[in-house]
């Protein structure tokens, strides 16, 4: 955005698309200020912690302010010991403008008003700007059925009036029907109560930053009688949330267990501080193997040695449980399709048990009906194409690169 000659970005991520592992300057849209300095870029608003949302952060100069939620920059810094490559030096920072839910934040000639969203990130946010008598609305990320659904209902009851140009996203066109709707994260939950209660060995493929699908988890192993095995970096992604309602090491149904790799990492990196806070907590591969009939672990593939020294044993009626976007087991030379193929191989079943952290098209539509924006642009979505399906006559299709007025 830009107004008086100032600008403002709008997230800066890697694109869906893109390989993971690139160099993040090797991909850097063409933006003044973002490789070398120019004043009138006043900042980038990021959204939410995804690296899609994110991603680009590294490869831009440390001067140029990131505004973030105050919750993002824990969870990111948390994650930094484990992932730092590709930890941005902005969420390093001590300090840097924070986002607060519906707290109006100037930054130079325009005035930016975060709104709290039910996403598959903690910490969301859609973002409100003004500037020179014209609004935005960016949706960000967000949908209706998460644990936190009632923020969606309440930005329906609520919503932003006298909006110019809406920026929404539309991940859900081209994988749903207009009809169809994504499950609740409360009936994936369920559907984790119901294969839990077969004994045996179960490891489900999630993110650790997936808070609400951490939180399903824990529910169902103590409605199960089961306990759920976590390793540090997801103890400390969950410990940097500062929420008292999100499971913590020394909870009933909880144990710590520190996977080979990442003790070879610590003792490279010589950070035993990360040890610590879990000493009570912490069970060994004996205590682990005593375990494993009612032990459910959040698993990845570094975790596959410390299961196989265990005994074959361990994978005799065990079960693997995919949970998160099933995009990633469909590209054959990708680290998802490799760790299902390695579970498969040592005989354990294999099923997908997902939700979605977009919202379906009819919540979509429902949102454009409360916003009714003069003009709706679609962002972050395959399927731009199909908006005025969807949406009606005030859609606009933009092209990247574009410049145009709100």
């Amino acid at each position: 955005m830009a107004f008086a000659g100032e600008r403002l970005l709008l997230d800066l991520g890697l694109p869906l698309d893109a390989d993971p592992t690139a160099d993040p300057a090797l991909l850097l849209p063409p933006v003044a200020g973002l490789r070398e300095p120019e004043p009138g870029l006043r900042g980038i608003v990021v959204s939410h912690g995804h690296a899609d949302h994110w991603g680009l952060l590294p490869a831009v100069i440390a001067s140029v302010p990131v505004v973030v939620g105050a919750a993002t920059t824990r969870i990111l810094r948390a994650a930094a010991p484990f992932v730092p490559r590709f930890l941005p030096a902005a969420f390093r920072a001590e300090s840097h403008p924070v986002l607060e839910n519906g707290v109006p934040l100037p930054l130079g000639p325009f005035r930016v008003t975060p709104t709290l969203v039910d996403h598959s990130a903690y910490d969301a946010y859609a973002l409100l700007v003004e500037a020179g008598g014209r609004r935005l609305f960016y949706s960000g990320d967000l949908r209706a059925h998460g644990r936190k659904g009632a923020l969606f209902e309440r930005l329906l009851r609520s919503p932003p009036r006298g909006v110019n140009t809406m920026l929404m996203e539309g991940s859900s066109l081209g994988r749903l029907g207009p009809e169809q709707r994504f499950p609740s994260e409360s009936e994936i939950e369920t559907a984790f109560v119901v294969r839990l209660r077969a004994p045996g060995f179960v490891a489900v493929c999630a993110s650790a930053q997936n808070i609400d699908r951490v939180v399903s988890l824990y529910r169902a192993c103590k409605k199960t009688g089961r306990t759920l095995v976590l390793d540090l970096y997801a103890l400390e992604v969950l410990r940097a949330t500062e929420n008292p309602n999100i499971p913590v090491a020394g909870w009933p149904n909880l144990a710590v267990y520190v996977p080979q790799y990442q003790r070879r990492h610590i003792a490279r990196t010589k950070r035993f501080d990360l040890l610590a806070p879990y000493k009570p907590y912490r069970i060994y591969p004996e205590g682990l193997a005593a375990l494993a009939p009612r032990a459910v672990m959040l698993f990845r593939q570094a975790m596959l040695p410390d299961i196989d020294s265990l005994g074959p044993a361990v994978w005799t009626g065990a079960r693997a449980i995919w949970s998160q976007w099933d995009g990633y087991l469909k590209d054959q030379t990708g680290s998802g399709a490799k760790l299902r193929a390695d579970i498969v191989a040592r005989g354990v079943d294999f099923e997908v048990v997902h939700t979605s952290g977009h919202a379906s098209i009819s919540d979509l539509k429902c949102l454009v009906e409360a916003v009714r924006p003069d003009s709706l642009v679609p962002v972050h979505t395959f399927a731009g194409d199909r908006f005025p399906e969807y949406f009606g006559p005030s859609v606009v299709r933009r092209a990247d690169g574009e410049w145009w007025d709100v």
